[in-house]
């Protein structure tokens, strides 16, 4: 599932494939930018934003992308002859490197000055050079009556945690997801875990909580329904939150 640091490696690779080099083939699949034609201008940057990405170009535009919840993109060389998907929404290309992006929950081109329209009210972003965990904590104590699991996952809050990051993070520090923020002891360590979570996964390929690489021990509650808790035994939980569904152990996670 993309989060932060899957966009966060995502921007790593386009950057290294596109940055620097002009384009000679852009091809928008999606009805408003069909014949949007970015052929000639240089990629200046490519920067992550949370769960958001945006590639620059010396023309003062900005390709401006989201994951979302199925979205990926791959790099491939050039010359390699594209295998044709009606999933493929965008391909950046140059005379190197293609850039293909799958089942973007959002593909659109806006200027570079406008970005804000789009990122401008995302809150600190966990893998960012703006990164403030006071900022975040101080933003999720704003709504001391919404649960601990809906104000991680609001990117106002803070910008790049998604449903597997909330569970364990949430899990890591013993909070039941319905527990009211007013009522959380220590918010700004919260924040500080989901920050340095995310920075130890941002380079990895296959998420890794626990601290333990070896396929099927990777998480400690996420998608393990059922299942027993790995530190007290008691049966792993699963329930919808807002319109979310999250994970939870009740006896490490008590009211």
């Amino acid at each position: 599932m993309p989060e932060g640091d899957t966009v966060f490696r995502a921007a790593a690779d386009l950057r290294a494939a596109l940055a620097g080099q002009p384009l000679t083939r852009s091809d928008f699949r999606v009805p408003r930018y069909a014949t949007a034609d970015l052929s000639g201008q240089t990629v200046t940057e490519v920067v992550p934003r949370g769960k958001h990405l945006l590639v620059r170009t010396d023309a003062g535009l900005s390709v401006h992308t989201h994951l979302k919840m199925e979205g990926r993109w791959r790099v491939r060389p050039a010359a390699e002859r594209l295998r044709e998907s009606y999933r493929i929404r965008l391909v950046l290309a140059n005379q190197d490197w293609q850039a293909v992006g799958y089942d973007l929950g959002i593909t659109e081109i806006l200027r570079t000055d406008r970005e804000d329209e789009v990122t401008g009210h995302l809150g600190p972003d966990l893998l960012g050079p703006d990164w403030d965990a006071a900022e975040a904590a101080r933003r999720l104590r704003e709504d001391p009556d919404r649960p601990a699991g809906e104000a991680l996952l609001d990117q106002r809050n803070l910008a790049g945690i998604g449903n597997v990051y909330k569970s364990e993070i949430l899990f890591l520090r013993g909070i039941r997801p319905w527990r009211p923020v007013g009522k959380i002891r220590d918010v700004d360590g919260l924040a500080d875990l989901a920050h340095r979570m995310l920075d130890a996964n941002k380079d990895r390929v296959e998420r890794v909580t626990t601290g333990v690489p070896r396929r099927g021990q990777q998480v400690w509650v996420y998608g393990r329904e059922g299942q027993p808790c790995r530190r007290c035994g008691t049966r792993i939980h699963k329930a919808e939150l807002g319109d979310r569904v999250t994970y939870w152990c009740p006896s490490c996670q008590p009211d």
